[in-house]
């Protein structure tokens, strides 16, 4: 009797605190038990539970928002919030197809493929993400979070790790995005992949963030390594005998406006059968980006990134397997290539709930000792230009509409084209 008429006042006690939560910033609740937890509306809970929980620092556009509800303990020193959006999209090609649900310009088929179809219409709601997030705040530990998301992109739609991941006194241990990429600086876009030249990928790591000095934020990471390469009867890629090593410095100059730099270097392994024997390739990478407001309503985003033997980070060239390739001018040896990859967009805010963008994006292969010898039709260059507009039609529910146009160059000089037009409506919770 007694818990039955505790969960009655509960119930009624939540929906009472709405009515009064402008006049108070924070509401305790009182609880006997001292292990119990409860629902508390995202707005009662502890100003720095709020702090941590909405931070959003080290999200793309795509990422989920904080969450609407959120369980806390008594004190409201940890909360643990659930949320995610469902995330539906129809996409319709023509003049030209991509062969991926994303807009990939290396995927547009080559000539002689078998595939003829120069349209396609596809529907698409395996990015719908579901996330866990517990943030607090101890003496030891500062602010923590412990964060967990993933979407439905496995094989056969089945739900696939995006992140695992905890963050304690400027650590980050786990499965997240690389620190050689700029989330914010990413451009907005209904198309999940994003600009075909940006750097992006998710890795097993151990990264650092000093962020004591006033506008600045200096990472290291070590990484764990993942080489997608060319392999034929000589050579063979499997064990790898180094992690990759990252660093990246971050100067802001407001909320809305910064610049950063970074570096990659990693060994790549590779076994030759004629030389019976392990050899290892070194590959770099440097990047710079940067967002900023010119106004009120207009911003600006740009990447540029210059390596070798880095595609597994670039958007359109971590399709090809080009990290390593043979070289074919030592037999079972293999070279790292000089690669690039660049973007460039322009927001406008029509109003705070409505905005436009464009973006042009380039993403370039190197040719060196006479790669490629063998296929002449192998992917030299690839373009990518995307116009959209969103609507946020409430804190929950979005909008929008894109058009996007691909084109593929190949070392022969031929090049295909694709064109793209995408729906979107996400709901949030």
């Amino acid at each position: 009797m007694k818990t039955s008429i505790k969960m009655v006042a509960m119930l009624l006690g939540v929906g009472v605190f709405p009515l009064c939560a402008q006049a108070q910033k924070k509401v305790i609740i009182e609880d006997q038990e001292p292990n119990s937890i409860m629902f508390v509306s995202r707005d009662k809970a502890g100003d720095e539970i709020i702090r941590i929980m909405n931070d959003r620092q080290q999200f793309r556009f795509q990422d989920p928002n904080a969450p609407r509800f959120l369980l806390t303990d008594q004190k409201g020193k940890f909360a643990l919030g659930i949320g995610g959006y469902v995330r539906a999209t129809a996409e319709y090609d023509f003049g030209g197809i991509v062969n991926d649900v994303d807009f990939y310009p290396a995927l547009i088929p080559q000539r002689g493929s078998g595939n003829f179809a120069k349209n396609q219409f596809q529907m698409d709601i395996s990015t719908t993400t579901l996330f866990l997030k517990l943030v607090g705040h101890t003496k030891r530990l500062g602010d923590f979070v412990i964060y967990t998301a993933g979407n439905f992109r496995g094989d056969g739609k089945t739900f696939e790790l995006q992140n695992a991941y905890a963050q304690f006194l400027g650590f980050t241990i786990g499965y997240n995005y690389g620190t050689f990429m700029d989330l914010s600086a990413l451009p907005p876009t209904i198309d999940f992949a994003g600009p075909n030249g940006s750097a992006f990928y998710r890795t097993t790591q151990l990264n650092y963030m000093y962020n004591k000095i006033k506008n600045w934020k200096l990472g290291v990471a070590v990484e764990m390594p993942s080489v997608d390469g060319t392999t034929n009867n000589d050579v063979s890629i499997s064990t790898q005998r180094m992690p990759d090593f990252a660093a990246s410095a971050q100067y802001n100059w407001n909320s809305n406006g910064h610049i950063k730099l970074a570096a990659i270097v990693r060994s790549m392994t590779y076994s030759s059968a004629v030389h019976d024997k392990a050899f290892s390739s070194t590959g770099f990478g440097l990047q710079a980006s940067s967002t900023f407001n010119i106004t009120k309503k207009w911003q600006v985003y740009g990447q540029f990134n210059y390596g070798k033997g880095i595609a597994s980070y670039l958007n359109d060239l971590s399709n090809l397997n080009v990290d390593i390739v043979p070289d074919p001018e030592n037999e079972g040896k293999m070279q790292v290539l000089p690669m690039l990859g660049w973007y460039a967009g322009l927001q406008y805010n029509i109003t705070p709930n409505v905005f436009v963008s464009g973006t042009y994006s380039l993403s370039r292969l190197y040719s060196e000792h006479n790669y490629p010898s063998s296929n002449p039709e192998s992917y030299r260059k690839g373009q990518y230009f995307v116009a959209n507009a969103f609507w946020n039609v409430s804190s929950n529910l979005q909008v929008g509409v894109e058009y996007l146009r691909g084109w593929r160059t190949d070392f022969s000089s031929s090049t295909r084209h694709a064109n793209r037009l995408n729906a979107l409506v996400q709901y949030s919770f």
